[in-house]
C-alpha cells in the first residue's frame, strides 16, 4: 500500500512550516535519508530527507506552499512495488533498492531517477543546512508520534492525512538505533553530519531520549572525525518559490482595519516572507505579554579597547579576530551567576520562575534574510578565545542559511549589539521566553574626569532591557552595574584567556 510522509514535529513550539524547494520529482527512486524537501521554519532553513527507500508516488507541496504538522508532503510507493519494478515507470528502480538490515551499511544518500521519468542531467546546489529559535529539536524523521492520540493538522485540499496504523509503523520503539523499526530517529542536521563523516545511522548507538541519534553519538561512531566538505545535492528542476502573502497570527487586541492608502496615491503590496512573518509574530507576542523596563548606564572600555587592540595580531595568528562581542559574552555570563532572576523564564500560569543553571546567550546576527539569534552555549565556563571562534563560526553559519534549529535554540539572554552601525542607544524587545535581553550601541571616546583630570576616555552605552514582573528596577541597575564592572577591569575576564 502507499506509504505517506508527513512533516514531522521539528521540535519546541513549531506548528508549520514553509516549503523552499522540492529537490525531488515524481517517479524518482530514493535511498533512505537522500534529501527530499527544503522546508523554512521560524528562523532556519530545514533539508528534510527522505524517511525510507522507495519511489516518489506522488508529491502533494509545491515551493511558497504553507503546511502545517502532520501535512503529508509526499507519498511513496509500497516497498514491494519499488523492489518488483512497478508503479513508477517500465524501467522501474533496481531490484532489492530498498531499506538495508540493521548492522549493514545505508545507501549513500542519492536520487536516482527511473528511466520513465525521462528527466535530463540535474544541475548542482549548495547544500542547505538542517536548522530556528534554540535546544534539541524533535526528528525530522518520519514521525508522526504515535499513541500520543493528537490528530494532525488539517491539511489543504486534496491533501491527504497519514492513517494512525501507519504513523505507529513509523515511530522509533527502541532506545538504539539498530534496534528502530523503519527510519532511525534523528534531526536533519544528525542525518548530515553522519552523511559527511560516512556513518551508518543504524550501526550507532543511540543515547538521545526515545532512542534518538545525536550528533556526538554520530561523532563517537566516528572516532571523533570532524565533518568534510558535503558532496553538492542535485536539484534545479523545483520552480521558483513565489512569495504568498498570509496574514500575522493576532495577539491580544484585534487591529481595527487600514483605511484604503490608495484614495492618497500608489501603493504596492509585498508579501512578508515566512521569516519576517515569525520575527513580526514573536514581536508582538513578547510586546503584548512583557511589560518592558530599560535601565540605561556606560561602560568606560578605554583599557578594553587597548587590549583588544594590541591583542588583535597574536588572535590572528591562533586563528580568529578579536571582537567586542566576546568580551560582553562573558561579562554578561558572569553577571548572570550574579543575578539568575535575569537567567530565566517566568511560568504565569505556576505562578514560578524557571531559573536556569546554565548560560546559553543569544547574539543577534543581521542576516540578509532578518535578524536572526543564534545560541553560543555555556559560555560561563569557556576561555574568551574559544568564545570568539565560536562566534564567528554560528554568525558566519548564519549568513550562509546554514544554521541548524540547534544553532538557534536553548538561549537562556541574549545580547544585541548594533555598534557597527552606529546610534548611542536603543530599546531592544526581549526575546520571548526569556526575560531580559543587552544592547549594546557604539563605543565614543568623550571627555571625561578621570583621577582629577579631564581626559578622553572611550565609553560604551549599554541598556538593559527586562522583564519587569520578575524584577525591579534597582534589581536590573545591580544587574547592569555588574556587567559595567567586568568590562571597565578587563583583566577579571583574562583570566583564562
Amino acid at each position: 500500500m502507499p506509504r505517506p510522509f508527513a512533516l514531522p514535529d521539528l521540535g519546541e513550539g513549531l506548528t508549520e512550516a514553509e516549503i523552499v524547494k522540492v529537490l525531488v520529482n515524481e517517479g524518482d527512486v530514493l535511498a533512505e535519508d537522500a534529501p527530499l524537501l527544503e522546508v523554512e521554519t521560524d528562523k532556519a532553513t530545514v533539508e528534510i530527507p527522505s524517511p525510507f527507500a522507495g519511489r516518489v508516488a506522488r508529491i502533494h507541496v509545491q515551493p511558497g506552499q504553507s503546511v502545517k504538522v502532520g501535512d503529508v508532503l509526499v507519498t511513496f510507493e509500497d516497498s514491494a512495488g519499488v523492489a518488483s519494478g512497478r508503479g513508477g515507470g517500465a524501467g522501474g528502480g533496481p531490484a532489492g533498492f530498498g531499506t538495508p538490515l540493521a548492522g549493514e551499511p545505508s545507501p549513500s544518500p542519492r536520487r536516482e531517477p527511473s528511466e520513465a521519468s525521462n528527466v535530463g542531467p540535474p544541475s548542482a546546489a549548495s547544500p542547505v543546512a538542517s536548522s530556528g529559535q534554540g535546544a534539541g529539536p524533535a526528528a525530522a524523521n518520519v514521525t508522526a508520534r504515535a499513541g500520543s492520540g493528537r490528530a494532525p493538522a488539517p491539511t489543504g485540499a486534496g491533501s491527504p492525512q497519514v492513517p494512525p496504523s501507519a504513523r505507529a509503523s513509523m515511530a522509533p520503539t527502541g532506545e538504539t538505533a539498530a534496534s528502530s523499526v523503519g527510519p532511525v530517529p534523528a534531526t536533519p542536521a544528525t542525518r548530515r553530519l553522519a552523511r559527511e563523516l560516512g556513518v551508518d545511522l543504524r550501526a550507532v548507538r543511540a543515547t538521545g531520549a526515545g532512542g534518538r541519534v545525536t550528533d556526538d553519538d554520530v561523532r563517537s561512531a566516528a572516532g571523533g572525525a570532524q565533518p568534510g566538505t558535503t558532496a553538492p545535492v542535485a536539484d534545479g528542476r523545483a520552480p521558483e518559490r513565489v512569495a504568498v502573502a498570509k496574514p500575522l497570527a493576532v495577539v491580544g487586541v484585534e487591529p481595527p482595519p487600514l483605511p484604503r492608502f490608495e484614495q492618497w496615491g500608489p501603493v504596492a503590496r509585498q508579501p512578508l516572507s515566512h521569516l519576517r512573518r515569525t520575527i513580526a509574530e514573536r514581536m508582538t507576542l513578547s510586546a503584548t505579554l512583557i511589560p518592558h523596563v530599560t535601565h540605561f548606564d556606560r561602560a568606560d572600555i578605554t583599557e578594553l579597547d587597548a587590549i583588544i587592540r594590541r591583542n588583535i595580531e597574536p588572535a590572528r595568528e591562533r586563528g580568529i579576530t578579536l571582537t567586542l562581542t566576546s568580551f560582553l559574552l562573558k561579562a554578561a555570563a558572569l553577571s548572570l551567576r550574579e543575578h539568575p532572576q535575569f537567567n530565566a523564564s517566568l511560568d504565569p500560569g505556576a505562578g514560578e520562575l524557571i531559573v536556569k543553571r546554565y548560560y546559553h546567550l543569544g547574539v543577534a546576527v543581521a542576516a540578509e534574510r532578518g535578524l536572526i539569534v543564534p545560541v553560543i552555549r555555556d559560555v560561563d565556563g569557556k576561555p574568551l578565545v574559544e568564545l570568539q571562534r565560536e562566534l564567528a563560526a554560528l554568525a558566519q553559519r548564519v549568513r550562509e542559511g546554514k544554521a541548524t534549529l540547534d544553532d538557534l535554540r536553548g538561549g537562556t539572554f541574549t545580547i544585541t549589539n548594533i555598534g557597527a552601525l552606529g546610534g548611542t542607544g536603543a530599546i531592544p524587545i526581549i526575546n520571548y521566553p526569556e526575560v531580559a535581553i543587552l544592547g549594546v550601541a557604539r563605543g565614543r571616546e568623550e571627555p571625561v574626569v578621570h583621577e582629577g583630570r579631564i581626559v578622553p576616555r572611550m565609553l560604551l552605552p549599554i541598556s538593559l532591557t527586562f522583564d519587569h514582573r520578575v524584577a525591579d528596577g534597582a534589581d536590573g541597575a545591580r544587574f547592569a552595574a555588574a556587567i559595567v564592572r567586568r568590562l571597565e577591569r578587563p583583566e577579571q575576564l583574562l583570566l583564562e584567556w
